[in-house]
């Protein structure tokens, strides 16, 4: 088999894995829809809400591996750089984002993306990225706000090290999809309430 269709089945895999709705199933599983209450996202943070740790937690581990294992194996086993290091990164939040399970209504994405820093930097990218959305919270800044930081965050590790222009193309990617996912919060000053 050639390489350039496996790795191109190996990202079309990483973008199922990222449409897997767990939240949806989990939530189901329990007896309630994750979709009917904060602003009807079917990820995490409502999965959260509807049920507690006990239901978030389950979710938000499922949610980070989806995005770290398909870019951990590719990256750490297979060796994979440059181009298509980002294509099977940015997969698995394409995946959760425009889920073809949910009819293209997926989540936003910022549980996936941190498992996907993850395979890319070890820990320290979640640190950092972490680091700017406590500092958004702390600073009670709205949640499209709280993100934005963490993805400047982001950004200034990834210029302290030198990244490639593959993990700046990630980056880009991430704060892309990101950002419009939470473009409702962002209409809004960073402090003023709805």
């Amino acid at each position: 088999m050639d390489v350039s269709v496996a790795r191109a089945g190996w990202v079309g895999l990483a973008f199922l894995a990222g449409a897997l709705p767990w939240a949806v199933w989990l939530g189901r599983l329990r007896g309630v829809d994750v979709r009917l209450v904060g602003d009807g996202n079917p990820g995490t943070v409502n999965a959260w809400r509807v049920g507690g740790w006990r239901l978030g937690l389950p979710v938000l581990a499922l949610d980070v591996l989806k995005g770290a294992v398909p870019v951990a194996v590719a990256r750490h086993d297979w060796g994979w750089q440059g181009g298509w290091l980002a294509a099977v990164a940015l997969a698995p939040l394409l995946g959760h984002i425009f889920s073809p399970l949910l009819r293209g209504r997926g989540g936003k994405g910022l549980a996936t993306s941190l498992g996907v820093w993850t395979a890319l930097t070890g820990a320290e990218g979640p640190l950092a990225y972490g680091g700017g959305l406590t500092a958004g919270l702390l600073l009670r800044l709205r949640d499209g706000w709280k993100v934005a930081c963490g993805l400047l965050t982001l950004l200034a590790l990834l210029a302290l090290r030198g990244g490639s222009l593959a993990l700046l193309a990630v980056w880009l990617g991430t704060a892309s999809l990101l950002l419009w996912g939470y473009r409702r919060d962002l209409r809004y000053p960073p402090w003023q309430r709805p």
